[in-house]
């Protein structure tokens, strides 16, 4: 195990450590709880799909804004496809229609140079509008139950480690010692225990794959020769175009990979995370990505973690609000390392808003017993806002991110 894997597993364990101190501290037992764990990854995975999307595009050096409206696409033809063939020709279904849009995307950035952010927005509201419109003739015709609801697609089986977390391999049942660790009760050994249990008991098929996609990615991009094209075209079109790289095709191909990725996330939402299509299911998990992207500095890995922690958030704010208030200690806590590793920098000023912002966030934990049920259900996009603010500090994108490209140009 090489020296940044060690440095990663060890402040993982450090942040299983402090959530087992939090939890001892306020009671909030769904902190690091199976349950918990489960519900995180599963609301994890949609959001690390568009991130992994978004990844794809922007290293190509196109802007996809318009992830929402492709998830939107995914879901749709997943609840959709799913319900008369079955819920893997579903998400194969989710697959085609986010790559389309995406397809529409790249006509108008990259062949015909129109503004990435205007395309991007314009997608994500006439993939809205779409969806909606083909629904309500569905639902008149009979076909579907309502305008806004598909029927139900059937579910996809599930499975777990095999000794570590239970699951039945060719009929043999197998056992599950995670679930006896952390039912113990043991300070910190039993929160790792639930936790990984919670990560790898009952796995969907599909959040399998979707997992893999994470290193499979990273190999793609950074360990193959289709990857280096594709990089180049975002970081310096021109003298990629002077090696003979077809700047074009891998923009389209960034593209179309996003979209599909981004599809595969909405044909999730669809028919793992729920069993139809609801209007209004993605949710902004679009621009969440776009925020996971951000985080991880346009790395998988990075792009994994960020998802994790708007699933953790996420999960938390379904189980009770006094997981949330304790959330709020947890947060004061990661802003105090941020306060000590500022100043260690010599950037005092942002460590004393850093400070400023720990102290608001201690005296609002001690002040308030139990958080309003809309401050609870905004949690997820609270955690946005303020990752991105604290990314956007070491933020390093492609040099040619966003920029017009035409052939035999300056840039």
């Amino acid at each position: 195990m090489n020296t940044k894997s060690l440095k990663t597993l060890r402040y993982a364990l450090l942040l299983v450590l402090t959530l087992s101190i939090i939890r001892v501290l306020t009671g909030a037992t769904d902190l690091t709880s199976v349950g918990t764990a489960s519900a995180a990854l599963l609301l994890s995975v949609p959001i690390a799909l568009a991130g992994l999307g978004g990844l794809f595009s922007e290293r190509s050096g196109v802007v996809n804004i318009g992830l929402e409206g492709m998830m939107i696409m995914g879901a749709w033809a997943g609840g959709m496809i799913g319900t008369d063939h079955g819920p893997w020709v579903g998400l194969i279904a989710g697959v085609c229609f986010g790559t389309t849009g995406a397809l529409l995307h790249a006509i108008a950035t990259i062949t015909f140079g129109v503004d990435h952010v205007v395309s991007g927005v314009a997608i994500t509201i006439i993939a809205a509008g779409l969806v909606r419109y083909i629904s309500t003739i569905f639902y008149k015709s009979g076909a579907w139950l309502g305008p806004s609801q598909s029927p139900d697609v059937a579910s996809i089986g599930t499975n777990g480690l095999p000794v570590l977390s239970g699951g039945n391999y060719f009929g043999w049942q197998s056992p599950d010692l995670l679930s006896d660790l952390a039912e113990k009760q043991w300070f910190f050994i039993s929160d790792v225990a639930a936790i990984l249990r919670g990560l790898t008991g009952d796995l969907s098929y599909v959040t399998m794959i979707a997992v893999a996609l994470v290193p499979l990615s990273f190999f793609i991009l950074w360990k193959t020769a289709f990857g280096l094209r594709l990089r180049s075209a975002g970081e310096a079109p021109t003298a990629a175009e002077s090696l003979g790289v077809n700047v074009y095709r891998m923009k389209y191909a960034g593209v179309l990979i996003s979209g599909g990725l981004a599809g595969l996330g909405g044909g999730f939402l669809a028919i793992v995370a729920a069993n139809h299509y609801q209007e209004n299911q993605v949710a902004g998990r679009g621009y969440i990505g776009l925020a996971a992207l951000l985080f991880g500095n346009y790395r998988p890995g990075g792009i994994l973690m960020g998802a994790g922690l708007f699933g953790f958030a996420d999960a938390l704010q379904l189980r009770d609000s006094a997981s949330i208030h304790a959330l709020i200690l947890l947060i004061v806590l990661i802003l105090v390392f941020l306060v000590i590793r500022d100043v260690r920098k010599g950037k005092l000023l942002k460590a004393g808003l850093t400070l400023a912002f720990a102290a608001l966030s201690m005296w609002y934990f001690l002040a308030v017993d139990e958080l309003p049920g809309q401050l609870v259900t905004m949690t997820p996009y609270i955690t946005t806002l303020l990752v991105m603010a604290v990314a956007s500090q070491r933020l390093r994108m492609p040099a040619a991110d966003g920029i017009p490209y035409r052939r035999g140009g300056m840039r």
